[in-house]
């Protein structure tokens, strides 16, 4: 079965770079042509992980997402949230019609609040027994360095999950699965925004003891949000849930957790985006909870005092005097 990676950023060159571990060949749609010229003469990626040397002998890279959507039977998902929607929108229904989606992004659709598996179910009809996440502690960079690294593969279909195991395990890879499919994305979606809570706390100057309370508590809080969205048994301790957090809240190779710290130490928000050039997707995630919790009803504290900092310019440093007051009630 032919696969595709859509998308040209860090964790989208870091994808094809493991897929081609084991397939003969990767299609990748890239949207710039610069990128696609440097892949194909250079064997890397100019403008990403440009130290990510690649099998340019295995990938078949093309700017047309349409041409790489036809010819693929299994497309890999690796772009950005607030773009995918952007990305398909000249992509017809007939053409994504009995595909495997593997969904790598960790986001929301910001016009629709929706998590992307949710999104790709209803604009083209792809149920979730065809649909897989894959997810867990996975910085891009490290990824390209082939350190050690493990992945969860979420679907409703065991055999799915498997499967997409199986394609993505290497020497450098080593892979779980789960039929958690929603509570997989959601938590990729949530440890962002507490990444760049995180961040803010840093950059308001508290230290590692505090930090250390905040993310118990966003642990707690992200078991909380996951169990009303879906309440099933699950290990919010699994290396998906409390993983993948604690890798973004604490690393250097976070963008989230960078950008909150910009926040912290008195950027605006459109300053710190400027600075970056890399999309945090903490931002629009925590817009999109926010909206989705209006009809949730659930108690997210810490995502509430991101959501006021970041779109309604609350001062930092009283949120988190009040977050911190609040720990000590809890």
């Amino acid at each position: 079965m032919n696969i595709a990676v859509l998308g040209s950023g860090s964790w989208a060159t870091a994808m094809v770079k493991i897929l081609c571990e084991n397939k003969q060949k990767v299609l990748w749609w890239v949207r710039e042509q610069e990128i696609k010229e440097g892949v194909e003469k250079h064997s890397h990626n100019p403008m990403f992980l440009r130290a990510c040397v690649l099998d340019n002998k295995k990938i078949e890279v093309s700017t047309d997402i349409n041409f790489v959507i036809q010819r693929a039977s299994i497309l890999f998902c690796v772009i950005p949230s607030a773009f995918v929607e952007k990305s398909f929108e000249n992509v017809s229904f007939s053409s994504m019609q009995n595909k495997i989606v593997v969904t790598a992004t960790k986001g929301m659709i910001p016009s629709k609040n929706q998590i992307v598996s949710l999104f790709f179910k209803e604009k083209y009809n792809i149920p979730y027994t065809s649909q897989c996440v894959v997810s867990g502690p996975s910085h891009a960079e490290e990824v390209s360095m082939e350190c050690l690294t493990y992945l969860t593969c979420g679907s409703e279909n065991k055999e799915l999950a498997q499967s997409i195991a199986s394609i993505i395990s290497c020497p450098y890879v080593k892979t779980l699965i789960s039929d958690d499919i929603e509570g997989v994305e959601y938590a990729g979606v949530l440890k962002n925004i507490y990444a760049v809570a995180t961040g803010i706390a840093f950059g308001l100057g508290y230290g590692d003891n505090y930090i250390a309370v905040l993310v118990s508590k966003a642990t707690t809080e992200m078991q909380h949000f996951l169990d009303v969205v879906d309440k099933r048994k699950r290990n919010i301790n699994a290396i998906v849930y409390l993983g993948d957090l604690l890798v973004t809240a604490y690393s250097q190779h976070s963008r989230n957790r960078t950008f909150g710290q910009m926040i912290g130490k008195g950027y605006s928000v459109s300053s710190a985006q400027l600075e970056m050039q890399m999309v945090a997707e903490g931002y629009y995630s925590v817009n999109g909870i926010h909206k989705l919790n209006e009809k949730l009803n659930a108690n997210l504290p810490i995502v509430e005092a991101v959501y006021r900092i970041l779109y309604q310019d609350t001062c930092p440093h009283e949120e988190f005097s009040n977050l911190s007051e609040q720990f000590t009630k809890e």
